[in-house]
């Protein structure tokens, strides 16, 4: 059975000291003299003492925590994100407090009355696949809790956030392809309300214009991005009288469903099909052949969210206009779709 938790009041009374007296004594005042501080010391380590710095930190207005949300923690992506998150906040001397919204948008709301009640001094925020309203996130501002999103947000919201030029990637992705000799290209998207899927969608679509290509709606396979939709997609691909000649994918996870399926009908990759994803996945250089993909430089995000969200911290009294920094894509071509040098 557990014992119960030993307070600043069980060691006052104990000792027969003021509550003030013993919570100088443990801060090193030395207004307390040094027997008064070893007798209080010596209790603590008894009673198994431990200071709440949480109930420290309310009572000067702040919590020195910081409140993530990110859809999961599958994968490379948000793992090395949350690792730039804690090392910046860290420094600063802030915690990070962490919740997954499990793609869930009603698991999201539960996220944000969550971070609300614990009085986080700040929330960053990566949507969930199937959040597509901003209303949730109305309790938040009207708390005057700062707010930054990094990664996903809601296509036509004006928030302050850090974000990847997808829709670059998504161009340089479909142009090297071309430039390997590749002319029916086809494209795994996500959902588009969401900016990354969006805009990488876009990319694609424009790199084709640039080489006077048609955007063939029958090469466009919408879907949720995991391995099963890139099964599905590559499935439904290689059924069409045409077949393409590479894919584009906006997800590692789905380009990794589709080289499964090419390797099930003996095709020759990058020879029969090319493919290209997109986050470089750790996996991404462990397939047979390695994942041509696009960095998304995740440290360097969650760093600069983080940096961002503690601008809005200090600034919390004045109004500013949502900030937005965008970080630019690296494309890493690999043996998956290299069929030329360049």
């Amino acid at each position: 059975m557990s014992q119960k938790r030993a307070s600043i009041t069980d060691i006052a009374q104990e000792l027969n000291l003021s509550v003030s007296t013993v919570s100088r004594a443990l801060s090193g005042h030395t207004r307390i003299s040094e027997a008064t501080r070893k007798r209080v010391w010596k209790l603590a380590e008894q009673l198994n003492y431990q200071p709440n710095h949480l109930a420290a930190a309310l009572r000067k207005g702040r919590s020195n925590t910081l409140g993530v949300i990110v859809p999961h923690i599958d994968g490379h992506f948000f793992a090395l994100v949350l690792k730039g998150m804690e090392s910046v906040a860290n420094k600063a001397g802030y915690n990070v407090m962490l919740c997954q919204s499990n793609e869930d948008y009603m698991h999201e709301q539960k996220n944000i009355e969550t971070l609300i009640n614990a009085q986080v001094d700040g929330i960053l925020v990566s949507l969930a696949r199937t959040t597509r309203d901003f209303k949730h996130f109305e309790k938040v501002r009207k708390r005057d809790i700062p707010l930054v999103f990094f990664d996903r947000i809601l296509e036509g919201t004006d928030v302050s956030a850090v974000v990847l030029d997808d829709y670059r990637g998504g161009y340089q992705s479909t142009m090297h392809l071309l430039d390997q000799g590749c002319r029916r290209i086809a494209h795994f998207g996500g959902p588009q309300h969401l900016n990354i899927y969006k805009n990488r969608y876009l990319g694609y679509c424009q790199a084709l214009r640039d080489r006077n290509l048609p955007v063939e709606e029958e090469l466009v396979v919408f879907s949720d991005m995991t391995l099963e939709d890139g099964i599905r997609g590559m499935k439904q691909l290689l059924d069409l009288p045409q077949r393409p000649d590479a894919v584009f994918s906006a997800s590692d996870f789905s380009a990794v469903g589709a080289l499964q399926v090419l390797k099930e009908h003996h095709l020759r990759i990058p020879e029969d099909i090319a493919l290209s994803g997109f986050s470089n996945e750790t996996f991404a250089s462990l397939t047979e052949p390695k994942l041509t993909s696009v960095d998304q430089h995740c440290e360097e995000m969650g760093g600069a969210a983080v940096r961002l969200l503690l601008e809005l911290v200090q600034e919390r009294t004045r109004q500013q206009a949502p900030r937005k920094i965008v970080l630019q894509p690296q494309l890493l071509p690999r043996e998956s779709s290299r069929l030329h040098q360049e």
